[in-house]
């Protein structure tokens, strides 16, 4: 056992803490060369020790232990780990810009509420009916969702073609962001009595969605992106709940200018939220 260092010393030679070595061991990430059987002891080989130095390293940058597994099996095999480490920085740098924008508007947002900002309106939506595809997804990758799935779409409608009935949109079951994943779906609206959609490709489908009353507010330019839109969202749940409507459906983002770069002052968008008179409490 001269060429293994026990624990302590490891961990003075590595700059992990004792706790980390302990807990790196139990997920798997460095295992000790040697575990004393009596005593339970653990001891590392020194070239251990440079593994040991990358994991703190990673681990740093806030890699999750997972991928930091992952990359050490790459950097064993003597990949290239610099397309990776670029692929988490400029992940993290697009988080903090987020970061950035949602202080920001936290800091501007007037007293009153986000309906200051916003002017919302009650409209009748007919029914509709609609070639939909789905996925479940993050903010991260909502875009590329979008993108593939109306590409694919509109692909299918052109082999109709389809007669559109309005612009396209898309439903939101849940709260798309960073901390959470939700249910999306990607809607074409098309005539009912005019061509139909036939072959249509894994994972895509059509509903018939009902005629509603939406309670809506339109946003255009930088209040359109995220995450400057959100307060958008809250400014129509807000109305509903302030006015005493219930909600009755997932909130569409409805696309009525859309140039192709998330970014550009043209663009603009309908929030319209589904609606209906509260049911009466039970007796």
């Amino acid at each position: 056992m001269t060429n293994l260092l026990p624990i302590g010393q490891f961990a003075q030679a590595s700059g992990l803490t004792v706790t980390a070595l302990r807990h790196y061991d139990a997920s798997g990430v460095l295992p000790p060369a040697h575990v004393d059987p009596e005593s339970g002891y653990r001891y590392f080989r020194r070239d251990q020790v440079r593994t040991a130095r990358l994991i703190r390293v990673l681990r740093q940058l806030d890699i999750p232990i997972e991928q930091v597994r992952g990359l050490l099996v790459q950097a064993g095999a003597g990949a290239d780990l610099a397309p990776a480490l670029a692929a988490h920085l400029k992940a993290a740098e697009g988080r903090l810009a987020v970061q950035r924008a949602l202080v920001h508007g936290l800091l501007t947002r007037p007293s009153e509420g986000a309906e200051m900002n916003h002017r919302v309106t009650v409209r009748e939506g007919e029914a509709e009916r609609v070639l939909v595809r789905a996925a479940t997804v993050k903010n991260s990758g909502l875009m590329g969702f979008l993108r593939s799935a109306f590409q694919d779409m509109y692909a299918v409608a052109g082999r109709g073609p389809l007669t559109f009935t309005g612009p396209a949109f898309v439903r939101y079951h849940g709260v798309c962001d960073e901390e959470n994943e939700t249910l999306v779906e990607a809607c074409l609206p098309f005539w009912t009595d005019g061509a139909q959609p036939t072959d249509l490709p894994e994972g895509m489908s059509v509903h018939d969605l009902p005629a509603n009353t939406v309670a809506c507010t339109e946003v255009s330019g930088p209040a359109a992106e995220f995450p400057a839109i959100l307060t958008a969202y809250d400014a129509v749940a807000d109305w509903i709940s302030t006015h005493g409507f219930a909600f009755a459906g997932p909130v569409r983002l409805v696309y009525h200018r859309w140039t192709g770069t998330p970014d550009d002052p043209g663009n603009r968008y309908e929030i319209a939220w589904p609606i209906e008179d509260p049911a009466p409490p039970a007796p």
